[in-house]
Formats: structure tokens, C-alpha cells, sequence
């Protein structure tokens, strides 16, 4: 489904589940799936890894054309700036990806300088 993300598709969201620590990462990627559950660890048939992922409520109603219900992934690509620190994400980040320290129930996930541009860390020569 499409990474861009309103308020309304996540309104039934209680809870971020992280596979992985966040603090770690400078972006995630975020995408909403189509799930049979509302909880649980949805599968996941991207390349790459699922970091994590969101919960629903119980009041969440399945999609009524697929019966399936609408949740949030986050997850990264083998050539994702944490796998290729110099690669084609060195600087700069895919139109999908957010600031894992700035996604919560019920939010869409920001773009924010360390998620964009990555840690300014000196080089050494």
C-alpha cells in the first residue's frame, strides 16, 4: 500500500512494537499493510528487515473489500543508509522514510534533520 500516511489511516492504532532499537537507526521506513490480525507480528515480504510495526485496537474494522485490516510497517532496505553508510543514501533519505524517535500511535512518523541528512559525524582524513 502507499507510504503516504493521514491521521485516518491510523486511527486505530494503540501500540508501536520495535523488533529493533530505534535509537539506532537515523530513519525507518514506513508503509501501511494489508494484515489478517490486529496484533501480532504481520508477516513481511519485502527485501531487507521489519523493525517494527503498529498494533490495533480492538474497535479496528477489517477493510470490507479484502477483510483484511490496515497496519503500519516499519522496515529497512539492503541498501538503506544503516547497511551502506556510503551508498546512495550517505545523505538524503527514500520519500518513505521518517525518524523512527518521532513515530507513535496514532501519528504519522517526521522527517527531521538526523533522518535526512544522517549524524554529523566529523571525517577523519
Amino acid at each position: 500500500m502507499s507510504s503516504l500516511l493521514t491521521a485516518s489511516d491510523l486511527a486505530h492504532e494503540v501500540k508501536v512494537v520495535w523488533l529493533e532499537d530505534p535509537e539506532e537507526l537515523d530513519y525507518v521506513r514506513q508503509a501501511l499493510d494489508k494484515t489478517p490480525r490486529r496484533r501480532g507480528k504481520p508477516r513481511y515480504h519485502r527485501d531487507g528487515r521489519m523493525i517494527g510495526f503498529t498494533e490495533l485496537g480492538d474497535t479496528a474494522e477489517a477493510d470490507p473489500d479484502s477483510g483484511l485490516q490496515k497496519r503500519r510497517v516499519f522496515y529497512l532496505l539492503p541498501h538503506d543508509r544503516d547497511a551502506e553508510p556510503d551508498g546512495l543514501y550517505r545523505e538524503g533519505a527514500p520519500g518513505e522514510a521518517v525518524d523512527p524517535r518521532t513515530i507513535e500511535p496514532r501519528h504519522v512518523g517526521r522527517k527531521t534533520e538526523r533522518s535526512q541528512r544522517g549524524l554529523s559525524t566529523p571525517t577523519v582524513a
